[in-house]
């Protein structure tokens, strides 16, 4: 950050009761207004003293001497600046004091900075945070630290070094060396700019290294199930085994919009009577933290009654018995290859589903699927409008051929 103004001036400062004899040097530094007084640790008589040029008059070797050594000292006043200007750190008169006599601050660190941010957000955890939100910022940090490694080959590097430069090459790391694809790159990076803005706020660094780089993701085709391949699903016998109980809270989420995280949290006491004398899902999503109220379809009701003396369900007051996500979409896939779905079906494909083709299709108002989706802005559910318009479009080329046909 430049500094408005900047003057430094050599001066000699009077003491009290002073009779004749030299009197000590100062440096003056004023920096956008912030003086601050350095002692030179050399003197000189009033009477030889030249108070416009700073310096003593004379000829002799002496008075040389010390010029020479004002001059010095003046030369490494602005080689401070300079570098200060240069390494984009706050410019005071403090600052340029402590470089100039080497009580030097130990610079701030990147991965310090961040580890210390991840510490206080662990604790945290369930009250502001949810635990996957703690576990993005760890890998994150781990990617920021093989990034710096990789690059800089150092275990850490000060926040100074943070430009334009940094983010470009830290992009292309995460693209090139990790195989992140284009979105996966811009959530790690929306992380770690959280890091960069903390050491703005608090003053530590003066420059945004993110500005203009721009953070944009690539629109994400996101498929859900037709309603023929939801049918398939729900038809299937596979052997009251596992698949079976994976396809039961599959389609569950599919009839009620829930994310993996929220069905497995999922209790027996948040499913409760509405105004309207029906069941309903009440909570809080834990990703976002926001409430979300669904009424319950009959093919839901179906599934939860299923279960309804199911051992984990009672012992661990569950609606359902919900794997850990890593088998669920395991056991998902199998499932699919058994419907003959070509689509990769995840976990999260319910939820689509539920937005798309159980929803929006079926003519509920994109208001009301955006409340039990629990999003906090209507944008993000305006995303599966656009997979409705596409269907719109499908089905209306369709009736065309059929008006041609016809001659209607």
């Amino acid at each position: 950050m430049l500094s408005k103004s900047f003057t430094l001036l050599f001066y000699l400062k009077k003491r009290n009761n002073y009779v004749k004899g030299g009197l000590p040097i100062y440096m003056r530094l004023t920096i956008d207004g912030q003086r601050i007084e350095i002692s030179t640790k050399r003197d000189c008589e009033p009477e030889k003293w030249n108070s416009i040029a700073g310096r003593k008059n004379g000829v002799k070797e002496d008075v040389k001497l010390l010029n020479a050594y004002l001059d010095t000292l003046q030369s490494k006043v602005y080689e401070v600046h300079r570098q200060l200007i240069e390494s984009g750190r706050q410019i005071t008169a403090e600052s340029v004091k402590n470089l100039l006599v080497g009580n030097t601050v130990k610079p701030r660190m990147i991965l310090e900075i961040f580890q210390e941010h991840n510490e206080k957000m662990a604790k945290l955890v369930g009250l502001d945070y949810a635990p996957g939100t703690l576990e993005r910022y760890k890998t994150s940090f781990e990617h920021t630290r093989d990034f710096i490694k990789y690059k800089y080959k150092v275990t850490d590097l000060a926040i100074e070094k943070l430009d334009y430069e940094f983010i470009a090459d830290y992009e292309f790391w995460m693209k090139t060396v990790r195989k992140c694809s284009h979105n996966t790159t811009m959530k790690y990076l929306s992380n770690f700019k959280k890091i960069v803005l903390l050491c703005i706020k608090r003053g530590w660094i003066a420059r945004d290294p993110f500005h203009a780089y721009k953070m944009t993701k690539h629109e994400v085709d996101r498929q859900a199930l037709t309603a023929t391949e939801l049918q398939l699903i729900a038809n299937r016998d596979f052997g009251q085994g596992r698949l079976d109980q994976v396809r039961d809270i599959f389609l569950f989420c599919c009839y009620t919009g829930l994310a993996y995280a929220d069905v497995h949290k999922l209790k027996r006491s948040e499913i409760v009577e509405g105004g309207d004398g029906e069941k309903w899902v009440v909570i809080k999503r834990q990703k976002t933290d926001s409430p979300s109220r669904i009424p319950l379809l009959p093919q839901a009701l179906s599934i939860v009654s299923e279960y309804d003396e199911h051992p984990q369900c009672v012992n661990q007051d569950r609606v359902l018995p919900v794997l850990s996500n890593q088998k669920m979409n395991s056991y998902l896939k199998e499932i699919s290859d058994l419907c003959g779905i070509a689509k990769p079906v995840t976990f999260h494909l319910a939820r689509h589903t539920f937005a798309t083709t159980v929803t929006l299709t079926n003519g509920v108002p994109i208001e009301s699927v955006s409340k039990m989706l629990g999003h906090r802005n209507i944008k993000t559910t305006q995303l599966y409008a656009k997979i409705v318009d596409k269907k719109i479009g499908d089905d209306m080329r369709k009736l065309k051929e059929v008006l041609a046909d016809t001659h209607i």
